[in-house]
């Protein structure tokens, strides 16, 4: 009975709580940057130098080399990136992937796409 209780507060006060956000898939949208717009060779935020033709993302807060699995719902393809960059500042997008990475799950013409990611 008392081992039940303590497993039954672990999980109220959310002691496995970290590992189900992590396996988690959010779903937002995402645009891209580097092609035409003057980014590619530039400085990234983690110091790097920034390949628009490159496997990479921008995210507002995740650690600067978190790998993340992209996913395209609509075609289902997917592609794994490096967090190096800070962004993007457009509300309702939590992305900003390479033209590189976003031209391998969608179709730069169409400027933004629906994905869904997960840490890799």
């Amino acid at each position: 009975m008392l081992k039940s209780f303590f497993l039954s507060a672990s999980i109220v006060l959310g002691a496995f709580a970290p590992n189900a956000v992590e396996a988690a898939s959010v779903c937002s949208y995402a645009s891209f940057y580097g092609v035409g717009d003057g980014y590619h060779g530039l400085q990234a935020a983690d110091g790097s130098r920034f390949n628009a033709y490159g496997l990479t993302t921008a995210h507002r807060s995740l650690p600067f080399g978190t790998r993340l699995l992209v996913s395209n719902p609509i075609n289902g393809r997917t592609v794994v990136v490096t967090v190096t960059d800070r962004g993007p500042f457009i509300a309702g997008r939590d992305l900003d992937l390479s033209y590189g990475a976003f031209n391998r799950i969608a179709s730069p013409g169409q400027g933004v796409a629906k994905v869904c990611w997960s840490k890799a």
